[in-house]
């Protein structure tokens, strides 16, 4: 067995009815104005206000920031930090999907020390403790709120910058599987296929371990057998509260094993064309995972597979390339786009697409090794 570590800091809650948490965790953090950072969509359907009106019944003050974009960018984290310099607030609340919960990390870095975003990217550039939040996932989802990860579109060079850094994991995180009953289908669709991927590439890693395991075995078992039943119908809270923990065991995976090539390859995707980044793992997931067939640890793959498999009831001889197939029924009844040609990639970007894929952490520790040859020959593939 290779050495391993691992650490858990944060305090979780989890359950329906949980955001009335919210002014109790504040207090707790000895913080008196909120600053919400959120996205449009929640802040139209009313949201945010309701985020707001828990802290208000409280006696708290809040003001908000609702401008995060899909793939958010450099320029809104700049605009994002200066609404919170402005409010003097005390506290960020990071409420939304896995966009809004990026931007609140890079304010609470910016907010802290200064500078600009890029100045922090890579690992061990945070100098210490920052701006206290408590995050509020409403998709299940990135796993944002338990990651060390902070990932930002720096569109001067087409490019998705990551932070890292344990000093970027919110105080609190709060689970409400109220929260996401609401999300829009297709939403739904693409951020729980993230949270599958994010399970699948941490349990085939090269830097997986006992610990890492654990937790991406249970969110595969509970990402797998209620995706279907999620999308289908959001008011269903026993599936909600499966995939916003699975989605959660997935964030806690990948912090200790990394992803693996689908990450790696999805980036670029996004930050050329502006594919959602959930839409961009999915498309690439099955050409991938057949080109890691002959690498991965088969016993592992059968796993994944009978996971996600719709069909229980066979009992045939499994062998690795069944995992592809099973994973395009999957996102076909999800209604993801099959190609990378459907959502507007084209192939002239793929040279430096490969470049920024080759860039990743998670190429390393991708159970096949992988050359900038192998990466073109995926986005063709994918095409």
């Amino acid at each position: 067995m290779n050495s391993f570590s691992f650490t858990i800091p944060q305090n979780i809650k989890v359950g329906a009815g949980s955001l009335s948490l919210l002014p109790d965790l504040a207090k707790e953090l000895g913080k008196s104005k909120a600053y919400i950072i959120s996205g449009p969509h929640l802040n139209k359907i009313g949201m945010v206000a309701k985020c707001q009106e828990a802290l208000m019944a409280a006696g708290m003050d809040s003001d908000a920031f609702t401008e995060t974009e899909g793939n958010p960018s450099t320029d809104t984290v700049a605009k994002a930090t200066e609404g919170f310099k402005a409010s003097k607030a005390d506290f960020i609340v990071a409420f939304g999907g896995g966009s809004p919960l990026d931007v609140a990390k890079a304010v609470a870095v910016l907010a802290t020390y200064g500078g600009d975003i890029v100045d922090y990217e890579g690992s061990g550039k945070v100098k210490g403790p920052i701006v206290p939040m408590i995050a509020i996932p409403t998709t299940a989802g990135t796993g944002s709120e338990v990651t060390a990860f902070s990932v930002i579109t720096d569109h001067a060079r087409n490019y998705k910058l990551t932070v890292v850094s344990n000093y970027l994991l919110p105080t609190y995180a709060i689970l409400d599987p109220e929260l996401i009953t609401t999300v829009p289908e297709k939403t739904a669709a693409a951020c729980g296929i993230d949270a599958m991927v994010h399970a699948l590439e941490a349990y085939i890693s090269k830097a997986a371990s006992p610990f890492s395991d654990i937790f991406a075995k249970e969110a595969l078992r509970l990402i797998g057998g209620s995706i279907r039943d999620y999308v289908a119908d959001r008011s269903n809270l026993t599936a909600c509260e499966n995939m916003m923990v699975g989605s959660l065991f997935a964030g806690i995976a990948f912090s200790h094993a990394r992803l693996g090539d689908v990450h790696a390859m999805s980036h670029p995707v996004s930050a050329y064309f502006d594919v959602p980044h959930g839409v961009a793992n999915a498309i690439l997931l099955p050409t991938v995972a057949e080109f890691n067939c002959t690498d991965a640890d088969p016993e592992k793959y059968r796993y994944i597979y009978e996971c996600i498999r719709k069909d229980k009831t066979g009992d045939e001889e499994f062998t690795p390339d069944m995992l592809a197939a099973e994973i395009r029924v999957l996102n076909h009844e999800l209604g993801i786009p099959p190609t990378l040609n459907e959502v507007g990639v084209t192939s002239d970007k793929f040279e430096q697409m490969a470049d920024d894929a080759m860039k990743s952490g998670n190429i390393q520790v991708n159970p096949r090794f992988t050359t900038k040859n192998d990466i073109l020959k995926l986005y063709e593939l994918a095409f």
